[in-house]
């Protein structure tokens, strides 16, 4: 199983980062919301560009946000391994995941705990990645929704008959309990768990 650290819920990011660098964690998830499509906003892009200072990991980029089409050029042009937007979104969603793909970076849909599995349909073709939430996207701390694990498996069987080999990854409310209802996944998103504990690598290894 492979860990995506997520920062959102951090106090001190340059030191998290730094801490986060050190182990083995495989991604760093990087949550952007603008206020509008969710509630919350993040720190702008010429505050998060600097995250190279801090780590050296690929970045796993979660756009929460309305128009992904101004945000792509920016994130792509970071040390990003995925650019995920949401299904939810007005947005051309294939012109967004072909201008990811412009970039020769790995593109991912997001799907919210009530979007259905099958809204992916018509983008199977273009993902390397799919993103389940389970918890409401927009804030850090959420409790586990029982319901996605059901939902990943079948997402997982979704993707086995269309013979689509995307990574899915679960966002939201992950520790070592909740990891055990995501056998689906391949990626574990996890924030609070990790970023609030004293011992990151601990933590990270226990989602393994």
């Amino acid at each position: 199983m492979k860990v995506s650290a997520s920062f959102l819920s951090s106090k001190n990011i340059p030191k998290d980062l730094s801490t986060l660098n050190d182990t083995d964690v495989d991604y760093i998830h990087v949550d952007i919301m603008d206020g509008k499509f969710v509630e919350n906003k993040t720190m702008p892009f010429r505050e998060m560009r600097h995250i190279y200072e801090y780590t050296s990991k690929r970045l796993d980029v979660h756009l929460m946000v309305e128009d992904p089409s101004k945000y792509i050029p920016l994130y792509a042009e970071l040390n990003t391994e995925f650019i995920t937007i949401h299904v939810e979104i007005e947005e051309d969603i294939i012109k967004d995941l072909e201008l990811i793909k412009s970039y020769s970076i790995k593109c991912g849909l997001a799907i919210s705990p009530d979007t259905k599995v099958n809204t992916l349909i018509p983008y199977l073709p273009y993902l390397d990645y799919i993103l389940v939430m389970s918890v409401y996207p927009g804030k850090g701390g959420q409790e586990f929704i029982p319901n996605t694990e059901n939902k990943l498996k079948e997402l997982r069987e979704l993707l086995n008959s269309y013979n689509i080999k995307a990574l899915v990854s679960v966002d939201g409310g992950i520790d070592n309990i909740t990891k055990d209802k995501c056998s689906n996944a391949d990626v574990l998103v996890s924030g609070s768990y990790i970023i609030k504990s004293d011992n990151f690598q601990e933590k990270i290894s226990s989602l393994r």
